[in-house]
């Protein structure tokens, strides 16, 4: 049986702290939830979803691996803030004037990622703007997905880091 609470007890320190603030797509949450099995990253998910979190609509977005994810959903941003105090936190957002290869991740850094429809708040982003990020684009493109955003970044903290731990 999967735990369906976003409670699931944690399986030792995570690589990386994935958030997604307001989700509104189950397909993309279940990619970016597959992409942090892949590199052993815990996944937050901000309330309100944009879908619910149940077996049936697990299986149909694609998310037949959640039981081995490190996830968990809170009700707020200052409920995360709590939980991850005192870590670094990256924001991702097309206006950045910094690019994602400019940042130095670490062990244990929050990347933060918006919804689909609204990206991040404007309050979240104006609190620590030298750590907002993008990823380049021509400006023919409104945005790119959310799982392929999410997907790059992380990676790209994982090649700092030299690859996957053993």
């Amino acid at each position: 049986m999967v735990d369906l609470t976003g409670n699931n007890p944690p399986t030792g320190e995570p690589l990386f702290h994935v958030v997604l603030h307001q989700p509104e797509i189950p397909q993309n949450t279940g990619n970016i939830g597959r992409t942090c099995v892949a590199v052993g990253a815990k996944l937050w998910l901000i309330r309100p979803l944009g879908f619910r979190v149940d077996e049936k609509h697990l299986r149909r977005a694609g998310m037949d691996y959640w039981q081995h994810l490190d996830w968990q959903a809170v009700d707020s941003w200052d409920e995360l803030t709590g939980h991850l105090a005192g870590r670094t936190f990256w924001y991702l957002t097309k206006t950045a004037t910094r690019l994602v290869w400019q940042a130095d991740f670490q062990r244990g850094d929050v990347l933060v990622f918006g919804s689909e429809s609204r990206g991040l708040p404007p309050s979240i982003l104006t609190s620590n703007p030298a750590q907002n990020l993008k990823l380049p684009m021509r400006n023919l493109v409104r945005s790119l997905n959310l799982a392929s955003t999410a997907n790059t970044v992380v990676y790209e903290a994982v090649r700092q880091l030299g690859g996957l731990p053993d």
